[in-house]
């Protein structure tokens, strides 16, 4: 039976991330998948990969994502509020480092509901005098 060491949730735009932290050698699944193969732009899984990197818990613990909701971009975002929490949550010292780069913080930004008798949002139908 594999032992969770922690874990945590993850949230950014539509999508949700549930990171668990395991003992092992630095593997990254998101999905069932390697990283690399999930997130096929690099910046995307660099992204994922910053909290390990300011920890210093790179190749410490194997990590395992089941992330759902949202696009590429906002789930790397919920991936790594996860991963940053789950590490928090393992060792209350990674707190300030983790803060001091905004990983604990969580992207309130969303779509902005399209509103009635308008096209979108925002955007209104164009306006004729006559």
């Amino acid at each position: 039976m594999v032992k969770n060491l922690s874990l945590g949730t993850g949230r950014r735009k539509t999508a949700v991330a549930r990171v668990y932290l395991r003992e092992g050698s630095g593997a990254v699944s998101v999905n069932g998948k390697s990283v690399d193969d999930y997130f096929n732009n690099p910046s995307f899984v660099y992204v994922v990969r910053q909290p390990l990197a300011v920890t210093d818990s790179e190749g410490k613990f194997d990590i395992v994502i089941n992330v759902k909701g949202g696009g590429p971009s906002g789930q790397a975002g919920a991936c790594r509020h996860g991963l940053a929490r789950a590490l928090v949550e393992y060792d209350a010292g990674n707190l300030t480092s983790l803060r001091a780069n905004g990983f604990l913080t969580r992207d309130p930004r969303m779509v902005e509901r399209k509103k009635y008798g308008q096209r979108g949002a925002r955007r209104r139908f164009q306006f004729s005098k006559r």
